[in-house]
C-alpha cells in the first residue's frame, strides 16, 4: 500500500509539472492541442475549445501537447508520407512542394499552409489504404500545427520561456506550500516530546510512544536539542531512557541504537513547535533555498565517484517515499516536498529535451533573432538524453544495491 501511495505522489507530481505548462500556454495564447493524465491509449477523453482533455490508460504523470516545439524540416514530410507515396505516386507533385516550403533557411509558413491544403484534397481523393490514410492525415495534421501562429517555435521568447519554466516553478511552488503547511503543522524548533516512534526499531522495541517526553539519557537532563547528539555519541552502546508519560516517570531500557544512513538513531522522530503562517512562510522559503543550493552543489559533484553513489533513479525516489509514508502523513509530505523541489531542479538542468535546455535554446535564439537550426536541435537532444539514460543507469544501479543490500 505505501508502495502505491508513493507512486501516486510522484505521477502527481509530474502531472502538477504539466500542469504548469498547460495553463501558461493557454494565459500567453499559445494554444495547447491536449491534455492528458497519464500514458498509453485514452480511457475517456473529450475536446472543448479545440483541445484534447484525455484520461490514459497508465496512470503515472501526464503529458501536455503544445504544437510546433521546435522549427519544422523537409524530413517531417518524408516521415509522414513514405507509405503514400509508394501507395500512390501521384501525390509525389504536391508532398515535393510542400517540402521545398519547408527546406529553406527560412521556412514559408504561409506558402506551407497553402501547401497542405492542396496536399489534404489530393490525400483524401486518392485511393490509400486506411493505414496510409491516417499515416498521412496524421502528418497534415503534425505540420499544419507546426507552422501555426500557434506553433511555440513562433512565438516571442519570453513566451516560450514563461511556457516552459511554468513546469519547474509549480514544483517549487509545491514544494513551498507542502513546507509551510508542515511548519505550521509542528516543523519549527524540536521538543523534547516524542511525536512518532518507528516500528520495528529500538524505541518501539523498549516501548516508548507517541506524546512520551524524554527527560534524561542514561540519567542525565536533556533538552531537545541535546536528543540526538547524545544518541549519535553512544555509538551503539546501550542507553537507558527516562521519559514523562502522563503523569507518570518511567524508565525505558537499556537498548542500544541502530545504524542506519550512517547516524546512530533509535527510530523515533520529536515534534516541533507550531509556528504562525507568516513564521511558516518563512521558513519554508530559507529551507527551500538551502535546499536548493545543496541539490546544486550535489549535481556539480557528481563528477566524483563518491557523490555519484548517493544518486538515485525512479526506484529509489519510490522506495524512500514508501519508507516515509510508513512513518507517518508528515513525514510523508516532507519527502514529497522535497522531491518536488528535485524534480524542478533536474528538469532545469541545461540539457534538451528538459525544460532548461528549452530555456537555454529559446533565450539564444532571442539573442540571434533567428531559430536556430533543426540539426542543432537533434545533435544536441541526443547528447541531452544519452547523459540522462547515463545518470539514471547510475542511478538505479545505486537504488538495486542499497535494495540488496550491497
Amino acid at each position: 500500500m505505501n508502495v502505491f501511495v508513493a507512486i501516486l505522489g510522484l505521477a502527481g507530481l509530474i502531472l502538477i509539472h504539466e500542469a504548469g505548462h498547460f495553463f501558461t500556454a493557454v494565459l500567453v495564447g499559445m494554444k495547447p492541442r491536449s491534455f492528458n493524465i497519464g500514458f498509453g491509449p485514452p480511457l475517456a477523453k473529450t475536446t472543448r475549445n479545440g483541445i484534447v482533455y484525455a484520461v490514459r490508460a497508465i496512470p503515472l504523470g501526464g503529458y501536455v501537447k503544445i504544437p510546433g516545439m521546435h522549427r519544422p524540416a523537409s524530413k517531417d514530410v518524408e516521415v509522414h508520407f513514405t507509405r503514400a507515396l509508394h501507395e500512390v505516386p501521384e501525390l509525389v507533385g504536391p508532398v515535393d512542394r510542400l517540402r521545398r516550403r519547408l527546406g529553406g533557411e527560412e521556412v514559408d509558413t504561409e506558402g506551407a499552409q497553402e501547401e497542405l491544403q492542396r496536399l489534404r484534397e489530393a490525400v483524401l481523393a486518392a485511393p490509400l489504404s486506411t493505414a496510409a490514410l491516417e499515416a498521412a492525415l496524421r502528418g497534415l495534421q503534425e505540420i499544419s500545427d507546426s507552422v501555426s501562429r500557434e506553433a511555440y517555435w513562433r512565438q516571442r521568447t519570453w513566451k516560450r520561456v514563461a511556457v516552459v519554466a511554468a513546469g519547474p516553478a509549480t514544483n517549487v511552488l509545491v514544494a513551498v506550500v507542502l513546507f509551510t503547511v508542515l511548519f505550521m503543522l509542528g516543523g519549527g524548533k524540536a521538543t523534547s516530546t516524542v511525536a512518532a516512534v518507528l516500528p520495528n526499531h529500538p524505541a518501539s522495541a523498549i516501548g516508548l510512544k507517541p506524546g512520551d517526553r524524554i527527560l534524561e539519557i542514561d540519567h542525565k537532563p536533556v533538552v531537545a536539542a541535546d536528543i540526538p547528539t547524545r544518541i549519535q555519541a553512544s555509538k551503539g552502546k546501550p542507553l537507558t531512557l527516562t521519559v514523562q508519560r502522563h503523569q507518570r516517570r518511567l524508565l525505558l531500557g537499556p537498548v542500544r541504537a541502530q545504524k542506519e544512513e550512517g547516524a546512530y538513531r533509535l527510530g523515533f522522530r520529536l515534534s516541533g513547535e507550531h509556528l504562525s503562517a507568516p513564521a511558516a512562510a518563512w521558513q519554508s522559503v530559507k529551507l527551500t533555498g538551502i535546499v536548493t543550493r545543496e541539490i546544486a552543489k550535489s549535481i556539480v559533484r557528481l563528477v566524483h565517484k563518491s557523490q555519484r553513489k548517493e544518486l538515485s533513479s525512479t526506484v529509489g525516489i519510490v522506495q524512500a517515499s514508501s519508507n516515509a509514508a510508513s512513518q507517518g502523513v508528515q513525514a510523508y509530505m516532507w519527502v514529497l516536498g522535497l522531491i518536488s523541489l528535485s524534480l524542478a531542479l533536474f528538469n532545469l538542468l541545461p540539457l534538451l529535451p528538459l525544460d532548461g535546455g528549452h530555456i537555454v535554446f529559446s533565450l539564444i535564439e532571442g539573442i540571434r533573432g533567428r531559430a536556430v537550426g533543426r540539426a542543432v536541435y537533434e545533435r544536441a537532444s541526443a547528447i541531452g538524453i544519452a547523459l540522462m539514460l547515463l545518470l539514471f543507469v547510475v542511478g538505479l544501479s545505486n537504488d538495486i544495491g542499497r535494495l540488496s543490500g550491497g
